[in-house]
């Protein structure tokens, strides 16, 4: 079974997992309420039936976090984004530790004028610096239905996915020859210098996050085009928030050296197995590669690695590519 269809193992580790949004017959808040809680502008966070809708108006945008933290797994989103004229509007699902040398994995949605396509952009900090973008154009409309947007996070790498799709790999180069060998591997490093050189995230525990906001400064062509408030409110549907991890304990520490060494020391805890560790989980499978490949010779619009005028000496981590 591929390492993204994974509700079987999610079962089988279920006793390892931070929150998991459950279906049943609880009221519809309850299913988020396990998860997640408002965060900011508690009135434009709203349950609506079985979704919970995030509100942009001119007074006031809004958003939710987990009410748990973790150490590595999966987070995952089933998101419907603002219809129609959406410009300036910036809809983000994330994850991030805490402090001025935070680690923290984006996926930010930007708005556009209606019939233009949204683009979605992810970044990267890491010990506190970003500046790691890159934007991709989506090959569906994510107004028109629910999408599944994720962010797979272990010692090896980050994953970011679009309805199962790789769309970006960032790699822990450090850890590569440790890496089980056998799969297709993308285009990577090889030089001992581009290896030792490239930060990967240090062991930090995340929280999830959500927002919406008025960002018409710089999200829809780099802010020439502004928010027409006239189309306001605004609002992104959520269908569903999973969380899947090893869960942080509450009154531990952010650096806690017994929950990095039972979070990240093997791939099994007291609780279950941590099946995000597993060899499957260290490295793309020969299909998803494939896709990998696919979404960024098609949708790939921006790409720091290679904006020169931005980094006239490219960033370690992009090296050989």
């Amino acid at each position: 079974m591929a390492w993204w269809k994974n509700g079987a193992l999610v079962a089988a580790a279920s006793l390892a997992v931070a929150a998991v949004v459950c279906a049943g017959v609880a009221a519809a808040a309850s299913k988020f309420d396990d998860v997640v809680q408002p965060s900011w502008a508690n009135d434009h966070v709203l349950y609506e039936d079985d979704l919970l809708k995030l509100r942009l108006d001119s007074s006031s945008g809004g958003g939710f976090a987990s009410k748990n933290r973790f150490l590595y797994g999966k987070a995952t989103a089933d998101l419907k984004l603002v219809p129609g004229d959406s410009a300036g509007v910036v809809t983000a699902f994330y994850l991030s530790s805490a402090g001025e040398k935070h680690n923290e994995f984006d996926f930010e949605f930007l708005g556009n004028v209606t019939g233009e396509p949204y683009l979605v952009q992810t970044n990267l900090y890491i010990d506190g610096v970003g500046n790691r973008e890159q934007r991709i154009d989506l090959w569906f409309d994510p107004t028109a239905d629910f999408h599944t947007y994720a962010v797979l996070w272990n010692p090896s790498q980050v994953v970011f996915l679009v309805d199962d799709t790789p769309i970006r790999v960032y790699d822990n180069k450090n850890a590569s020859a440790t890496k089980p060998k056998g799969h297709h591997r993308h285009p990577n490093a090889t030089t001992t210098q581009a290896q030792t050189a490239s930060a990967f995230p240090s062991p930090q525990p995340m929280a999830v996050y959500s927002s919406i906001w008025n960002a018409d400064d710089w999200a829809t062509r780099g802010g020439l085009v502004k928010t027409d408030w006239s189309h306001a409110p605004f609002v992104a549907t959520f269908r569903d928030v999973r969380v899947e991890g090893c869960a942080w304990a509450a009154n531990a520490s952010d650096s806690d050296a017994g929950e990095v060494a039972r979070c990240s020391g093997s791939s099994w805890g007291k609780e279950g197995r941590y099946w995000w560790k597993e060899k499957d989980m260290q490295e793309l499978s020969v299909h998803q590669s494939h896709q990998l490949v696919w979404a960024r010779a098609h949708h790939l619009v921006y790409d720091y690695c290679v904006d020169t005028d931005r980094f006239p000496v490219q960033p370690p981590e992009c090296a050989g590519r």
